[in-house]
């Protein structure tokens, strides 16, 4: 099919440099006067990057103050701050994107999000929200536990990853939600609530990756600190940022500043378990050999005792002396060995049991749903459903035919004589 293409068509550096321009020669746009609150600001080795809002959030402008600009400027653009920016609007093709070239920056007073962040804060550190006493452990060897995040996020990814590197068949129940803009707020929140209503879990991660500081404020909006801290279960939070701490992290039991960072902290790792085990066995060894050691040397010097007495029955009470000693000792170091042996079969049962491979090894297998949900009962399925079989050996794609309810349990006579 071919389509005359019009005359009148621009390309894309066409239309990028006529909108260029349309801006930079517009006499109001040449120097223009603009107020708002800054929301983050980074140093290059060009000059100063800054965002510049509005106090609701409904409005953002990029801006830069380049290096030989700096100086000049009588308010230096710090975050939270309230500033008067005179400036120009340039357009640069390549991004596509506008930003303000900054000539000079005045101060307007402590920005409107800087105070209300503020005001919140002190309040919830007057009620106690903060205090270390507050803060509860987390679980050693948790079983499951639960993750909040979005679920296209590269958090959610790193989380999984080094979850099943560090700690092979541990449960994780994924509460999805938004984590930026105006409706992470209640999505988070729901998201937590429906992690309590489960029961399942041991510990939360409330995670999401880096980003600007605008688009980490649902973590300090009071709907989320206060979810966060009246959650029933351990909260650990992972959000990925370096520089201040939000209030949701100083409400959570443990922060951390990056999702992977979380991920290690609420489990342990398998390798770790590994060389503490081997650890006990050669400590336990240690005492055994030691003790063995103390002992011969006591027989010995009941030996040279035995030696230097003349005495026929000294040397017969002496000699029966040694006897009993030998006694003990065999005896305690029997007990100490099997002992030992018992604890080392423990641990390696221990070991094998965890081993998710073992199980499958000994004829069982995991049946999943597409999703890749566990199947725990027949009644979640239906005729026709495709199903995944997990084996010791490959994976078997299989169809439901047919569901059997599993029977009903006999009922029992009590005592008297009614069923």
């Amino acid at each position: 099919m071919n389509v005359d293409i019009p005359v009148t068509a621009l390309s894309v550096a066409g239309l990028t440099d006529y909108l260029r321009l349309l801006l930079e020669q517009d006499e109001i746009l040449r120097q223009v006067w603009v107020t708002g609150e800054v929301s983050s600001a980074n140093h290059h080795r060009s000059g100063l990057f800054f965002t510049l809002q509005d106090p609701d959030g409904t409005a953002a402008i990029k801006c830069v103050a380049w290096n030989n600009q700096l100086a000049k400027l009588a308010q230096m653009p710090v975050p939270g701050e309230q500033l008067i920016i005179l400036g120009s609007i340039r357009l640069y093709p390549q991004r596509g994107e506008y930003q303000l070239t900054v000539w000079q920056a005045l101060p307007g007073g402590v920005g409107l999000q800087a105070l209300r962040y503020q005001q919140l804060k002190n309040r919830l550190q007057a009620e106690g929200l903060f205090d270390i006493d507050r803060k509860r452990s987390l679980p050693l060897h948790p079983h499951t536990i639960a993750v909040v995040t979005s679920p296209t996020a590269a958090a959610w990814g790193d989380i999984q990853k080094t979850l099943k590197h560090r700690y092979p068949g541990l449960h994780v129940l994924f509460s999805p939600a938004t984590v930026q803009g105006e409706l992470a707020p209640p999505s988070i929140v729901k998201a937590i609530q429906r992690v309590e209503r489960d029961g399942r879990a041991q510990v939360l991660i409330l995670s999401r990756g880096g980003g600007a500081v605008e688009e980490l404020a649902c973590f300090n909006d009071e709907r989320v600190v206060m979810a966060v801290a009246n959650c029933q279960i351990p909260v650990i939070t992972g959000i990925g940022h370096h520089r201040d701490e939000s209030l949701t992290d100083l409400v959570a039991d443990m922060c951390l500043h990056t999702p992977t960072a979380a991920a290690e902290k609420v489990v342990p790792s398998l390798s770790d378990l590994y060389f503490q085990h081997q650890q006990r066995i050669t400590t336990l060894s240690q005492a055994v050999n030691s003790s063995l050691a103390e002992q011969a040397d006591q027989l010995q010097g009941l030996k040279n005792r035995l030696r230097r007495l003349r005495l026929d029955r000294q040397v017969e009470q002496e000699t029966n002396k040694l006897s009993w000693k030998r006694q003990q000792l065999i005896q305690i170091t029997t007990g100490k060995v099997q002992q030992a042996t018992q604890h080392l079969e423990m641990l390696r049962q221990k070991l094998a049991s965890i081993d998710p491979q073992a199980v499958l090894q000994r004829g069982y297998a995991v049946v999943r749903q597409e999703q890749g949900d566990i199947v725990r009962a027949a009644s979640e399925l239906t005729i026709g459903q495709d199903l995944l079989i997990q084996l010791a050996q490959g994976e078997v794609k299989v169809k439901v035919v047919e569901v059997k309810k599993p029977p009903k349990p006999r009922g029992r006579r009590g005592s008297n004589g009614q069923a």
